[in-house]
């Protein structure tokens, strides 16, 4: 039969692997957030240049410069 002691020990252990696991987790989360942020950023940034290139795109034809030869 299981004691008290033994009992209390076991959840111990428990609840220290648990703390562990949290904390891996925790870890992982922030990491893969900053990866988010850094993805978004650089999204942004392209989406941006997309923009302008279409900005650029319709311009009328009078104001665009002539081709060099």
């Amino acid at each position: 039969m299981e004691t008290d002691g033994d009992r209390i020990d076991a959840l111990e252990t428990h609840l220290a692997f648990q703390g562990d696991t949290i904390r891996q987790l925790n870890d992982a989360l922030v990491a893969q957030q900053r990866r988010i942020d850094r993805l978004q950023a650089e999204f942004d940034r392209v989406v941006a240049t997309v923009r302008d290139g279409m900005n650029d795109a319709r311009m009328p034809p009078g104001d665009e410069l002539p081709p060099h030869y």
